[in-house]
């Protein structure tokens, strides 16, 4: 047994190397998936480029909300 982990700097056989590696691959696919819709998510709710207008857009946005806010924070 000592002698099938020996060629290995991690110290796992090669089985125990795939196993590790298909887990960690589809770890990896599940993690770039989410990532993925959280930055379509985002993009969605606000764009990271201007539009047309540049940035107008962004401050009429911040207006309108401390419009709406005003009255509950006074």
């Amino acid at each position: 047994m000592a002698g099938d982990k020996q060629g290995n700097l991690s110290g796992l056989s090669d089985d125990e190397a795939q196993e590790f590696h298909s887990y960690f691959v589809q770890g990896f696919v599940i993690f770039t998936i989410i990532a993925v819709i959280a930055h379509v998510l985002a993009w969605m709710w606000r764009p990271w480029l201007p539009g047309p207008k540049g940035y107008a857009m962004l401050e009429q946005g911040i207006t309108t909300a401390s419009t709406l806010i005003a009255p509950f924070v006074a």
